[in-house]
Formats: structure tokens, C-alpha cells, sequence
């Protein structure tokens, strides 16, 4: 699965099975989010299939009912084929009539299922579940049309939106591992066996020989990721004596908006899912002494993929190490309850618990009266802003302020004159108060936090 075989404005169907455990409104939820992620993918929806099941069919996620349903909608026969699957062309499978050696059921399925088709036949099926490789070559096979998973197509607009070296090799990771049990055999010359460096050893299917280039990439890219998050490490490790904030969340919450209007910072702001895959790190602004350094991160998801969060674990770390976590939601969301619970088990998942959190419900410009009220008593610690009103700019700011202010302390340090680099140092880490000068050296009042007292009395 690549971007590259899912064309700009493709028509997508959408296929859904609604399990016992879940209630109608979290069912509609999850499907209205599948349209998000294939409009971000550029998909035009034209339909959808859903069906209330126990579990997912074993062979083909929907029962044979809804499966002639689905091929309905992109042409196909609504059966799935006995014996292994042929490369064949899509249009020579229609010209095919009942002489070419189906069975009788398979033809009448085909029957039912041309008819009433839509006049614009969807030709990429997404399935709001995560299917089995056998499961995604008999839907392929019964419908004709590109089957891809939740995962599928995550995978795919991560791999749009990555922009930086590191995050490219993240989603690339994370996408050969995904494709890694889903090879198929190209069925062409598996008998022959060849030599030589990289080459097939004797008794080495072509499968086999797939899977094992598959792994030595992976491991390529790991070990060109693990340099490049040496250097992140590094970056965080001088950032830790700043006073740092990050901001996390359901992706298109306005993460990157509170970005921009609280450092001035010029990041993407885009109405689409994942739109934000890098780590920005800025100052909040104005500066304050010390500076407040705010770092955006990527968005998370229902059923984000975990291979997906293993790989961007060192892109999240911002997101364990800081000092204040600003969990941003989407308040004009109904279902935002939900989603502040993805991102607390993701969080949960990368280690980032011990953080203090201030959770931020985004938006509150397009929820009426009644709803702030429900919202303030349900959510009495949470602050409802906008990011589209200074005020609430200038409110949230002061909140951040205020959590940092808290921990201060004041204290008074003798420099001497042999030591005047640790002034600056402290010009830039704390507020100076005073400053005075005599025949000892430097007297500086100072407000900071604890632990930057003690270095730098440390230091003298």
C-alpha cells in the first residue's frame, strides 16, 4: 500500500460493522471520523455499508447480504471467487460472460449485483475496522475495487503529510511493517532459485526473499533514525533547565493554531486530520524572563496504530519530559468525551502521566450558551478558550504564566567578579529583581524556580 495507488479525488464507499458494545451514537462517531480521514486522503465518499454483527465475519468482515450490497457499489460480483486469484484487468472481468468457466451461484451473485449499481462505481473500499490479509484479498476480490483498513489509511496520510527527514522515516517504518504479513506471491518464475549477493538461497521462495529485503530495510532505517533522535535527545537535554509546555490531543483539536497565536510561530494550520506530523518547538510570546519554550505535537486518534506510536516515541517525548501538558480538545465535538480518553491512554502508553495537565477545551466559539454551562459544571478545572479571540489568547497565556509563577521562590546570590558568566546565566534562566555591585562582586535578587537556584549556587 502505497499514496501513489490511491488517486486525488477517487470515489471511496465506506464499510462498518457495529459490534454489541458499542452504542449507536460512538458507532456513528467512528464512521463520520472514517470520512474525515478519507477526505483528508483526498477520497470523494459516495457511500457507506454498515451491518450490526456479533464479530467480524471471519472471511469477509460483512455477511454475504451486505457484501452483494458493497459490490453494488464498485462493480464487483459480490461473490468471492473459488481457487487462487488471477491477475486479471478490472474491465476484462467485466466483459467476461457465463461461459468462462464460473460457477452458476457466482453468476447470479453478479446479477444482483450490477443491479441498481450507482452510476459512479466507488473504486477504493475503507473499512473502519483492522482486517486480516485474507480478509482484505477476498473483499478486493468480491468487489474489484483497493480495500484498505483504519490502519491503511492513516498509514497512507501520515506518509502524505511527513515532511522532515525524521518523520518520514517513522511513517516509512511503521508502513513496512505494516506490509510485512500482507505480501503476496507475484506468481511469476517461483521455481527459479538465484545466486549471488542478495539473492535467493536454495529453497528461497520469492516471498520469502520479499519479506527478508523488507526486514533489512527497516532495519536501515531504524538505525538512521536512532542518529537523528540522538540529536533530538541532545536538543531536549539542553532544554530541560526551561520552563516547557506541550500541547497534546486529538488530531484537528486546534493544537497547531494555539501554536501559532501563543509564539507567533508560522506553522500549518489546516482544517484536515494529521495535518501536523513534525515537532515545533517555539517561545511563548511576548518572552518572558525565563522563557517559556511551547512545543507541538502530533495529533492522536481511536486506533492509532502502534507501530505508529513506537515510531514517533521520540517525537512524543516532548510530550513526557515538559513541564505542563496542555491537553487541547474539541469542545464543539460531541463526541470529545472519547477522545480526551484516546489521548489519556496514549499518553498513558508513552509514559507521560506525571506531567501536570490543564485541559483546554478548544473552540467554545461554536458551542452555544447552554452547552459552556454543561460544559463548565462537567469540566469545572478545564478553561474554555478560542483561539480565534485575543482575549482567550491572553487568558490562556496568563494561566501558563501563573502555573509557572507558583513554584518560584526568591533568593539572593554573591557572585564574584572571577565568576561573572554565571550574571548572564541567571539573566536568562531567572527574573533579576536587584542587582547591585560592590567590592565582593555581583548581589542579585532573583526569582526562579528551585532547582535553578540550587545550580547556580552550585556552580559558584
Amino acid at each position: 500500500m502505497t499514496t501513489s495507488t490511491i488517486p486525488e479525488r477517487a470515489r471511496a464507499v465506506l464499510l462498518a460493522v457495529q459490534m454489541p458494545d458499542v452504542d449507536d451514537a460512538a458507532f456513528a462517531s467512528s464512521l463520520g471520523e472514517l470520512g474525515r480521514l478519507a477526505k483528508t486522503l483526498g477520497l470523494d465518499v459516495v457511500g457507506q455499508v454498515t451491518q450490526k454483527r456479533g464479530r467480524l465475519a471471519t472471511g469477509t468482515v460483512v455477511g454475504e447480504g451486505k457484501l452483494a450490497e458493497l459490490a453494488r457499489w464498485t462493480g464487483g460480483t459480490g461473490v468471492v471467487p473459488v481457487g487462487p486469484p488471477t491477475p486479471r484487468r478490472r474491465a476484462d472481468r467485466e466483459r467476461e460472460d457465463d461461459d468462462d468457466g464460473a460457477s452458476e451461484a457466482q453468476a447470479d451473485a453478479s446479477a444482483v449485483a450490477q443491479a441498481d449499481a450507482p452510476a459512479q462505481r466507488a473504486t477504493v473500499v475503507l473499512v473502519d475496522h483492522d482486517v486480516t490479509p485474507t480478509q482484505t484479498r477476498n473483499l478486493e476480490r468480491a468487489t474489484g475495487a483497493e480495500v484498505l483498513d483504519r490502519t491503511a489509511v492513516i498509514l497512507a496520510i501520515f506518509q502524505r503529510h511527513a515532511r522532515s527527514r525524521e518523520a518520514r522515516l517513522q511513517v516509512e517504518i511503521a508502513r513496512l511493517n505494516y506490509l510485512a504479513p500482507r505480501l503476496r506471491e507475484t506468481g511469476g518464475g517461483k521455481d527459479r532459485q538465484g545466486g549471488g549477493i542478495g539473492g535467493r538461497g536454495a529453497g528461497e521462495s520469492s516471498i520469502e526473499l520479499d519479506r527478508r529485503k523488507l526486514r533489512d530495510r527497516v532495519a536501515e532505517l531504524r538505525a538512521e533514525l536512532a542518529s537523528i533522535e540522538r540529536e533530538s535527545g541532545t536538543r531536549r537535554k539542553r532544554r530541560a533547565q526551561q520552563s516547557t509546555v506541550a500541547l497534546v490531543g486529538y488530531t484537528n483539536a486546534g493544537k497547531s493554531s494555539w501554536m501559532r497565536v501563543l509564539t507567533g510561530s508560522g506553522v500549518l494550520v489546516q482544517d484536515k486530520l494529521f495535518a501536523t506530523l513534525d515537532t515545533t518547538v517555539r517561545a511563548l510570546q511576548p518572552e518572558t524572563v525565563p522563557r517559556i519554550l511551547v512545543s507541538d505535537t502530533v495529533g492522536f486518534i481511536k486506533k492509532l496504530p502502534h507501530d505508529l506510536v513506537a515510531s514517533f516515541r521520540s517525537t512524543l517525548d516532548e510530550a513526557r519530559d515538559c513541564d505542563l501538558l496542555l491537553h487541547v480538545v474539541d469542545a464543539s465535538d460531541p463526541a470529545f468525551p472519547a477522545q480526551i480518553e484516546v489521548t489519556r491512554a496514549v499518553l498513558a502508553e508513552i509514559g507521560a502521566t506525571e506531567a501536570p495537565r490543564l485541559l483546554v477545551l478548544n473552540k467554545a466559539d461554536r458551542v452555544d450558551a447552554d452547552a459552556r454551562a454543561r460544559l463548565a459544571a462537567d469540566w469545572p478545572d478545564a478553561i474554555q478558550v478560542s483561539a480565534k479571540d485575543p482575549a482567550d489568547v491572553a487568558r490562556l497565556r496568563e494561566r501558563i504564566l501563573s502555573f509557572f509563577e507558583r513554584d518560584m521562590v526568591e533568593a539572593e546570590l554573591l557572585v564574584p567578579y572571577a565568576k561573572q558568566k554565571l550574571v548572564g546565566e541567571a539573566h536568562g534562566s531567572c527574573r533579576v529583581l536587584a542587582e547591585t555591585h560592590d567590592e565582593h562582586g555581583t548581589r542579585l535578587k532573583l526569582r526562579a524556580r528551585p532547582e535553578v537556584i540550587e545550580r547556580l549556587r552550585a556552580a559558584l
